[in-house]
């Protein structure tokens, strides 16, 4: 009873820390920054359409609720992905997780962004100087997580997050905390989970791009350098919901599990999404989801829809290897594709 109502006062707090972060979502689209920690990783929860903050487990769990990473059934886990992500932005992902008798499970994941070169373009120079950049984004994280009871799990994120992007720099943290509830409501295979992420200070960028040659007028001195200060921006927090159902079946061969979630952005548009796995002797996996925005600040703004993908699940003797695809529709671009492997120990 008194771990029930731990859990309510958690929700509760975050449901009212809701109020103090997030205002105007939509209508504040493309104000905000370090979008990279909005890109997902984690192959299965992707083809699910990211509905899965209540059903996500062991390292996979760690983008979409770091609680998740607490129910780790083997001692060691490692985890990597490569996405094709839109305009040819390749995005590399690989994360490794230890379960802890008596403590928790610790895991580290890293995201980095490979862009390509771009031309360094003045207002003398629109077209080109003949020297190219190549902008850097990385994303590293630290996840600690535990089972309280049977049914409670909470888990926590901290993330350094440093973008450069030529002679300028931004460095920051953002931290992520989850809860995921099982069997809610004495129902046996319905799942609850709350996600707050992205939370944390402002980030500016600095470095010696800001640096502009300029003259003092009426005094006699040579023109100098001056530091140019960039205005900071904040982080792209988001706030989730989420309810999974794994339903029992007439048989132990097939599985089903239905999950949804709802988003909250403070800088974009909020997504409801919908996934369904289904399973074949817990060996083979089809899955499918969707996520709309019907509430869009701007028509038309909204550049997902479904997703779809496969997974394959094998063991033997003391190793499980997990392979699996994704694939997200995205209006105006290619679709990503989403490949990833998984091994636990």
């Amino acid at each position: 009873m008194k771990n029930n109502i731990r859990f309510i006062i958690l929700a509760i707090a975050l449901l009212l820390a809701v109020d103090c972060i997030y205002a105007g979502g939509g209508n504040r689209t493309g104000t905000g920054g370090a979008s990279q920690l909005l890109i997902p990783v984690g192959v299965r929860g992707m083809a699910m359409a990211g509905g899965n903050v209540a059903t996500s487990a062991g390292v996979e769990a760690l983008f979409w609720n770091p609680a998740g990473t607490s129910k780790n059934i083997n001692s060691a886990n490692v985890m990597f992905s490569h996405m094709d992500y839109i305009a040819d932005i390749g995005v590399e992902y690989g994360a490794v997780s230890a379960n802890f008798e008596g403590f928790g499970v610790l895991s580290f994941a890293i995201k980095s962004l490979s862009v390509g070169d771009i031309l360094v373009t003045t207002t003398q120079d629109p077209d080109g100087t003949g020297k190219t950049f190549s902008p850097q984004m990385l994303v590293a994280g630290v996840t600690y997580a535990r089972q309280l009871t049977e049914r409670i799990s909470v888990g926590v994120t901290a993330n350094l997050v440093t973008e450069t992007l030529g002679e300028v720099s931004a460095s920051g943290m953002a931290f992520d905390v989850g809860v995921v509830y099982d069997n809610l409501a004495e129902i046996n295979g319905l799942s609850f989970g709350v996600v707050m992420k992205n939370v944390g200070p402002q980030m500016q960028y600095d470095g010696s791009g800001l640096l502009q040659e300029a003259e003092v007028s009426g005094f006699n001195r040579p023109p100098g350098l001056v530091q140019i200060n960039s205005a900071p921006f904040e982080l792209p927090s988001t706030f989730e919901l989420g309810l999974g159902y794994r339903p029992k079946l007439l048989d132990d061969m097939n599985s089903i599990l239905i999950t949804t979630s709802f988003k909250n952005n403070n800088f974009s548009d909020d997504e409801y999404k919908v996934g369904l796995e289904y399973g074949y002797n817990n060996m083979f996996f089809l899955r499918g989801g969707y996520t709309f925005a019907p509430e869009q600040a701007f028509e038309d703004s909204y550049i997902y829809g479904f997703t779809g993908g496969v997974g394959i699940d094998y063991s033997f003797e003391s190793i499980s290897i997990k392979v699996d695809y994704a694939y997200r529709y995205v209006k105006d671009f290619d679709g990503n594709h989403v490949f990833g492997v998984s091994l636990g120990f």
